[in-house]
């Protein structure tokens, strides 16, 4: 069964692992590691250190310091 994908901004598509690490750090509303996103997501730390890069990339994510991440507003929007 193939991937469900939802439309990120510029056309970019974000998975369902991608959509869980999204909504995990809207309910952690602050900065985190990738150990209590993957926690919270219930997805393996290796997938989701992968993943945020992906999601940094597109935007959807931020790095305020080195080692967390924080959804961005872009983002919150994807997952209203």
């Amino acid at each position: 069964m193939p991937c469900k994908r939802k439309k990120a901004e510029a056309g970019s598509e974000v998975d369902d692992v991608g959509m869980k690490i999204l909504k995990a750090l809207a309910e952690i509303n602050g900065p985190a590691r990738c150990g209590e996103i993957a926690k919270k997501a219930g997805i393996p730390t290796c997938r989701v250190t992968g993943k945020l890069r992906s999601l940094t990339n597109k935007g959807l994510v931020e790095k305020p310091e080195k080692g967390k991440y924080l959804i961005s507003e872009s983002g919150l929007k994807l997952i209203k």
